[in-house]
């Protein structure tokens, strides 16, 4: 019975070792494995942050800004001008929150290049967009593209122009853009709750007598309002005849 005994525990503890011996290998990997995963995170966490400085970098060379700027812009957003102003766009916000006069120059010269490069983009694509309604539409009113030359933010029109805002069912809008178009003025009209239809404005002209030649002469200009009469701060009744006068809009 003992030499019984003795060969049935050496064949169970010969069964342990080979369990042990085959789990071990298994264990090893399990933590390999682990370890890699771990490193493949840790990897991931630390390019992200590197993705998003190049993103910052590359968005700030489209504003002529530094990496920094861009980082304070973000800041600035996340605060209290971000909640009054959130499409504010990084050189206003900036300059409105400039630290110095330097940086306030600084920032103001750079609106006015990229400003400059919009409006030259911008008249260019009016220009092509005039002829090509010409060669299409000849015996149509044009009317003048959302956003451009005539129906931009400032410093897009014409330096002395006038603007004029009319709406519709407004005998004395009618009467003042008559009185403007005998006199020869150039004048971009502007129609208050047009939507966005351009058949609308050529309606109301046609019923306020505006001249075909004039407006495909651009002496007048077909627009929609499309928010900028509240966006200039106007108030009073209707026709409204304004002025850009150092850089402010005045009624006349």
């Amino acid at each position: 019975m003992r030499a019984e005994s003795r060969s049935a525990i050496a064949v169970l503890i010969a069964a342990c070792l080979c369990i042990l011996g085959l789990g071990a290998p298994d264990v090893t990997q399990a933590q390999a494995q682990a370890a890699r995963v771990g490193e493949t995170r840790t990897t991931a966490t630390a390019a992200r942050p590197l993705t998003d400085a190049h993103d910052d970098e590359a968005r700030a060379r489209e504003w002529g800004l530094r990496a920094e700027d861009w980082s304070r812009y973000r800041t600035l957003m996340q605060g209290p001008l971000g909640i009054y102003s959130p499409n504010l766009d990084p050189l206003t916000a900036l300059g409105i929150e400039a630290r110095s006069d330097e940086e306030r120059r600084r920032y103001a010269e750079l609106q006015v290049q990229a400003e400059a490069r919009r409006v030259q983009k911008t008249l260019g694509y009016q220009r092509a967009y005039d002829a090509a309604w010409q060669r299409l539409y000849p015996n149509q009113q044009r009317v003048a593209l959302q956003g451009g030359p005539a129906a931009g933010s400032s410093g897009t029109a014409e330096p002395g122009r006038l603007a004029l805002f009319v709406k519709e069912d407004c005998a004395a809008c009618d009467q003042r853009v008559q009185q403007l178009q005998s006199a020869g003025t150039p004048v971009d009209v502007y129609l208050i709750g047009s939507r966005g239809d351009d058949e609308r404005i050529r309606r109301w002209a046609r019923r306020a007598g505006v001249d075909p030649a004039k407006v495909r002469a651009r002496t007048i200009t077909l627009n929609h309002d499309g928010g900028r009469w509240l966006s200039l701060g106007a108030s009073g009744d209707l026709p409204a005849v304004m002025r850009e006068v150092g850089g402010q809009w005045q009624r006349q």
